[in-house]
């Protein structure tokens, strides 16, 4: 129970800390006139990341890599399978040129980067700088795209952030950054809390540490990104939260798991079972993603709802097969 506790706090301090650091960073930037594609690929992705940052970081400080690269799978798992398809299996989702044409092949390329650089076992800090620069280059390469938002992405934007514009309160952005920094310790706190009540709890039940973070963990993370994806669908707003949930899918890979890999100086240890299935399983749903987005550039009630199943499926397998 004491295990329990600690995993169930540190779940909710991460999830309050991402909200505000979202919250806020989105608020300041959107005042300082920054355009809104850059947040959504900046802040808003990178912050609604921050719980498996710190979660992966702490994990490899205490020698469970298996946990932060399991995070990872399974967080992207859940993204494209669960929560993007109970979003369509509630109302078809229409996708943009935009997020087909970048957003989609990143989010490939990354999964397919990630299966070729864990099958021998070992994430390497080399394979973690060549990760974090693919997360540059991604960011380069968005703010250069900024051009052709649309104005529909523009007027929701505002009306979920607040419209940019120059010029700006000190008394505002003094608030906005002290939010922000106790946003960000709430994170780090929670994401303490939650690894190590995680790993108790996958030895008192006798599971490893890829499992806890493949379910558990996963699940626990990708909370304020369900909720969110949820509201946008009944709100009818969802291109910021659709380009949200892959834009994190391509950062929980190269900067996440990028800036993990450069915690231990040996690298981290990859179970073989991540390798041999759970990787792959993410990146064959990045890949089933690419002709279900294309075709009609819509996905359809029937296919959210086949999402849905295949994660059950899947998270059956799990509890049935290592457990």
């Amino acid at each position: 129970m004491i295990a329990l506790g600690w995993f169930v706090a540190g779940i909710a301090l991460l999830i309050v800390g991402a909200e505000v650091v979202v919250r806020r960073g989105s608020m300041l930037a959107a005042r300082l006139g920054v355009p809104p594609m850059v947040i959504g690929v900046t802040i808003v992705a990178i912050g609604t990341s921050a719980p498996e940052l710190a979660i992966g970081i702490e994990a490899a400080l205490e020698g469970n890599g298996s946990l932060a690269v399991g995070n990872v799978a399974g967080t992207n798992t859940v993204n494209i399978l669960f929560i993007l398809g109970l979003s369509a299996a509630i109302d078809p989702l229409t996708l943009t040129v935009q997020t087909l044409r970048s957003a989609l092949p990143l989010m490939v390329t990354a999964a397919l980067v990630l299966l070729a650089m864990a099958w021998d076992g070992v994430l390497s800090r080399a394979e973690g700088l060549l990760l974090v620069a693919g997360a540059v280059l991604y960011s380069t390469a968005i703010v250069y795209s900024t051009r052709r938002e649309s104005r529909a992405v523009r007027a929701e934007f505002a009306q979920e952030y607040g419209t940019p514009r120059r010029g700006y309160d000190s008394r505002e952005v003094v608030t906005s950054l002290a939010a922000l920094t106790a946003g960000i310790v709430t994170i780090v706190v929670g994401a303490d809390w939650l690894v190590d009540g995680a790993v108790d709890l996958a030895r008192l039940l006798g599971v490893s540490d890829a499992f806890i973070g493949l379910t558990i963990v996963a699940i626990g993370t990708s909370s304020p990104e369900l909720v969110t994806a949820v509201v946008a669908t009944m709100k009818k707003e969802r291109d910021i939260a659709v380009g949200n949930l892959l834009g994190s899918s391509v950062y929980n890979i190269v900067l996440i798991l990028g800036v993990t890999c450069l915690v231990p100086s040996s690298g981290i240890l990859v179970e073989p079972a991540l390798v041999r299935v759970d990787i792959p399983v993410m990146t064959a749903v990045a890949l089933v993603a690419v002709p279900v987005f294309v075709s009609g550039r819509q996905v359809s009630r029937l296919e959210g709802a086949l999402f849905v199943s295949a994660y059950i499926a899947y998270l059956a397998y799990l509890v049935l097969a290592r457990t």
